[in-house]
């Protein structure tokens, strides 16, 4: 049959799966809504309140799914404001489509009205973009582009298609065999990241088996491949049969349940004293779907200087990129540790377990737990367990509220912590809650943020008020752009530059303004209250909680010093 570009692209989607997508209308994709609106009983279009929450929404879809995230906006300022989304998703291995629409063919490399050369733009922070240039390779890019963004190392893909090329017409074949996409992926020679998966290999399996089981202080260093391979369960069996400690990345963190003995938490500039000591004092570091970031490592040079690193993850390209390895395995994380759990041995590492969990009982002493004026964070996270419960998915934005979150926080469950990890994007949060309780109906969402990163993307309450989303919004108030400051306090000076933010505006009536409810809560007693209420409620709701404005993250590992050096506790000198 012959159909035009526009529906070629509703046609292939509901193919692919997809069931929503985010965006934002204008004049270079107005065919392609069209067909939306024709279509609206087959996809569901959620209409944000900027581009960038599009982007993001679509990437917190995928996250809480596993599924490929989608995402559309028009050409020029719609598409670049796709960039930071497109961007965080790149960082966290995320599969992403956004489908861009540019002027005409004849228009392009003119300067025209709204152009824009989005696939120069992307092309380093995607893991492939296409400009379709002809209506008659449009199904067969679509369906690649899908192929690419979820096989391998998941990732972002930019489909950019004229506008003419959405009007013309040509004959469509519905898909027949999906595996003949995944073999036509190998051709595009300049696709970056892992695509394509084979079994380990059995001599790669043998070397780390061999180093795991002649280790007398392993430890694991878990990363977001584990949860993006849906490893966790064979995490767990691999960590308890050979008694190995685990330490988390930020990304990792709901992927070993907190509360285990064998959990350290997060390990880096702001892990805890267990995960960082029990590195730096091990004989094996087992790397698993981790990258070995610079907010992990510190000072490369020191890193695990009495250890071995044992890396495995699916894209080979990260295996001595950060951290020189003495062996590794390249492959899926969940088939890895598959293969590996009857090749190791069932141990005990009594002494060295021992010692891991003195570690756990050093911790910071300088939080107060009751403060009169403000809230404990640390308390909120407490509390927020307490009455949501371990189903509640927990979206973060950028800053001193994420580091609380990760390191109070008791996760015990997959895929309930999303946030933003490598790119670090404040605004990232609210668009992300917004799509995964869309992905999620039947679950809830609560979204902590820090009033900094909060103002940057709050239009979104239009989006979370206009759909009737239950999302519950913990705004931890300090009036401050907290990360930043404490930045300034401990190395520039106590200089507080442009960190301030006391002037507005009110959450209560701003939430009020979107037809949402607010409260205000300035303790522990008055913040479990509202919060107890805003959640029971089942209804959007935000909470203006106040936290000290000079509460710090500790531990804190300066940059680029080893995670070893650790400040525990401040001074009188530092918080003078």
């Amino acid at each position: 049959m012959k159909i035009t570009g526009s529906q070629i692209v509703i046609e292939c989607l509901v193919e692919q799966g997809v069931d929503t997508v985010f965006g934002y209308p204008g004049g270079a994709i107005l065919n392609i809504y069209d067909e939306l609106y024709k279509n609206e009983n087959r996809i569901r279009h959620i209409l944000t309140a900027h581009e960038q929450g599009a982007s993001h929404a679509a990437d917190g879809y995928a996250r809480a799914t596993g599924k490929v995230g989608v995402c559309m906006a028009t050409s020029g300022p719609g598409a670049t404001n796709l960039v930071t989304g497109i961007a965080t998703a790149y960082m966290d291995s995320v599969p992403l489509v956004a489908i861009t629409c540019n002027v005409g063919k004849s228009l392009l490399g003119k300067d025209s009205f709204q152009e824009i050369d989005i696939t120069g733009v992307t092309m380093p922070i995607t893991k492939h973009n296409f400009i379709v240039m002809d209506v008659k390779d449009l199904a067969q890019t679509i369906r690649e582009a899908f192929a690419i963004a979820r096989s391998g190392r998941p990732g972002p893909v930019l489909i950019d298609i004229p506008k003419d090329v959405t009007a013309a017409v040509t004959e469509f074949e519905p898909l027949k065999n999906p595996s003949d996409v995944d073999m036509l992926i190998s051709r595009h020679k300049n696709i970056k990241r892992a695509v394509t998966l084979s079994e380990p290999d059995e001599g790669q399996l043998k070397m780390a088996a061999e180093l795991i089981n002649g280790a007398k202080r392993p430890v694991i260093y878990a990363g977001g491949g584990v949860k993006i391979s849906g490893a966790e369960k064979e995490l767990l069996a691999f960590a308890e049969k050979a008694d190995i400690p685990v330490s988390e990345s930020l990304m990792a963190r709901d992927c070993f349940p907190s509360l285990h003995p064998l959990c350290t938490w997060m390990v880096g500039m702001h892990g805890t004293k267990a995960s960082n000591m029990a590195i730096t004092e091990s004989d094996l570091v087992i790397a698993i779907g981790a990258r070995f970031s610079d907010r992990v490592y510190g000072d490369s040079s020191k890193f695990a200087q009495h250890a071995k690193v044992l890396h495995i993850d699916i894209d080979p390209a990260e295996i001595n990129k950060n951290i020189s390895t003495d062996g590794c395995v390249v492959g899926d994380v969940k088939q890895v540790l598959a293969a590996l759990l009857p090749m190791i041995n069932a141990v005990k590492h009594d002494e060295w377990i021992s010692q891991v969990q003195e570690w756990k009982k050093e911790y910071p002493s300088c939080y107060d737990k009751n403060p009169k004026d403000s809230i404990n964070p640390k308390f909120i996270c407490e509390c927020i367990n307490r009455i949501a419960g371990e189903d509640t998915f927990i979206t973060t934005e950028v800053g001193q509220h994420q580091m609380w979150t990760a390191q109070f926080y008791p996760f015990s469950k997959p895929r309930t912590f999303i946030t933003s990890g490598g790119l670090g994007t404040m605004g990232y949060g609210t668009g992300a809650a917004i799509g995964i309780q869309l992905a999620k109906p039947e679950r809830r969402v609560v979204h902590i943020a820090g009033d900094g990163s909060f103002r940057m993307n709050c239009n979104e309450l239009a989006t979370i008020s206009h759909y009737n989303l239950p999302i519950v919004i913990v705004v931890e108030n300090n009036n401050a752009l907290g990360n930043v400051r404490m930045w300034q306090r401990l190395f520039y000076g106590k200089r507080f530059s442009q960190t301030t933010l006391d002037f507005g505006p009110d959450w209560v009536k701003l939430a009020d303004a979107y037809g949402i409810k607010g409260y205000r809560a300035t303790n522990a007693k008055e913040f479990e209250k509202v919060f107890a209420e805003a959640f029971k409620s089942g209804k959007a709701a935000i909470i203006d909680a106040r936290v000290d404005k000079d509460e710090m993250v500790l531990p804190m590992v300066p940059g680029g010093k080893p995670i070893y050096n650790m400040i525990m506790e401040l001074s009188k000198e530092m918080m003078d």
